[in-house]
């Protein structure tokens, strides 16, 4: 008997409420704006211009992906931490079946009685009226630890589905997309480029900076003004690609190189953009950069991407702001769904990496000045 009083009393002592966060709201969330991504991808095939259409489905299908990689994270963390919990109490919860059941069993009147004697008695009756509750309390906790469990895991299963939904959406987009920019053919160009000057101009560069330099040598026929200024809109572009900041301007790598542009590190096959409305001076290889596009939004700034994978338009073409330029390269679906395995290295998905570098007057400036970046850094 002195050890059922004991254990109640332990468990009364212990019988907090405890809080339970509800991670599956964002992953729910994030299916539904999946849902609607897919929605808008039927619609885009029928638009007028699909471009603009496709680069809005992409977008979505993003911020869906990241949402749901997000949400399936925070459940796994929080499995994680309940499974935990839930084993390091294997002793204190056969303890409590235990109690119960012997509270069930014996008789009240011995269940009533207390060592001590009948003042013993009186006293344990009036602290059972108050233990009972907290006990029930106690299995309670319990009790809903344990279907949050099982309603984690049956979502985890749910939304790794809708995951692989998300990702085989997106990869068609980004299949479409190439075939409408392929087919465009609509948008103004500034300047015809000679295919003679831009071999000659890459053969004898050495340095972006010479590039820059030599640019306006391989338009032809080029037409006399510059689109409207983004001076005005300093500090407050988006950058090009959603990613985090990697190393900042004058950072060096791990080889020790030092560039006046940054690095964004982003994830695999993410959609590159201008940020402005801008003329295309050049794109394709160039140096040790990869593949790069150099666009012009006003006469004298440069805004320089370089380590695409695949490159849109064409030199000398005028894009609209908002336009795609290009994706990063790395894993397509399958790989994407891979790299969501494990949740509880979001950070180690961003495996791709775009350097970004911005030139006025032909001098490079500090790029964190002209893109606004309160998103993710």
């Amino acid at each position: 008997m002195r050890a059922l009083w004991a254990c109640v009393m332990g468990f009364a002592l212990a019988a907090m409420p405890v809080a339970a966060e509800e991670p599956s709201v964002a992953a729910r969330a994030a299916a539904d704006q999946l849902t609607r991504a897919a929605e808008q991808l039927a619609q885009a095939e029928g638009a007028q211009n699909r471009v603009k259409a496709l680069t809005q489905v992409i977008g979505a299908y993003e911020d869906g992906l990241e949402a749901m990689r997000e949400g399936l994270r925070r459940a796994a963390l929080r499995e994680q931490a309940l499974g935990a919990e839930l084993q390091a109490r294997d002793d204190e919860i056969a303890q409590l079946l235990g109690v119960l059941q012997t509270m069930g069993a014996a008789p009240v009147p011995v269940l009533m009685m207390h060592p001590s004697g009948p003042v013993g008695t009186a006293r344990a009756g009036m602290i059972l009226s108050e233990v009972a509750p907290a006990l029930d309390a106690r299995a309670m906790d319990l009790r809903d630890k344990v279907q949050e469990l099982s309603v984690l895991r049956a979502l985890q299963q749910s939304a790794a589905d809708k995951l692989q939904d998300g990702l085989e959406g997106v990869q068609a987009a980004r299949t479409a997309l190439s075939g409408a920019m392929a087919e465009r053919t609509s948008l103004p160009r500034r300047f015809t480029e000679d295919p003679v000057k831009t071999a000659l101009l890459i053969a004898s560069t050495e340095t972006l900076e010479g590039f820059a330099s030599g640019l306006s040598e391989i338009a032809v026929d080029e037409v006399p003004g510059s689109l409207p200024e983004i001076t005005p809109r300093k500090g407050n572009l988006a950058l090009p690609v959603e990613g985090v900041i990697l190393r900042r301007a004058g950072e060096a790598d791990a080889a020790g190189i030092t560039r006046p542009g940054i690095v964004v590190a982003t994830r695999p096959r993410a959609l590159v953009t201008t940020p402005a409305p801008a003329t295309v001076r050049y794109r394709g290889p160039l140096l040790d950069y990869g593949n790069v596009i150099i666009l012009e939004p006003q006469a004298g700034i440069l805004l320089v991407f370089a380590g695409l994978d695949v490159v849109y338009g064409q030199t000398g073409q005028v894009l609209p702001g908002g336009s795609p330029v290009g994706l990063m390269g790395g894993a397509g679906a399958d790989g994407d769904l891979l790299l969501a395995a494990d949740m509880s290295q979001a950070g180690a998905q961003r495996s791709q990496t775009l350097y970004i570098e911005v030139r006025q007057d032909n001098s490079p400036v500090d790029p964190l000045t002209w893109f606004r970046t309160d998103k993710e850094e």
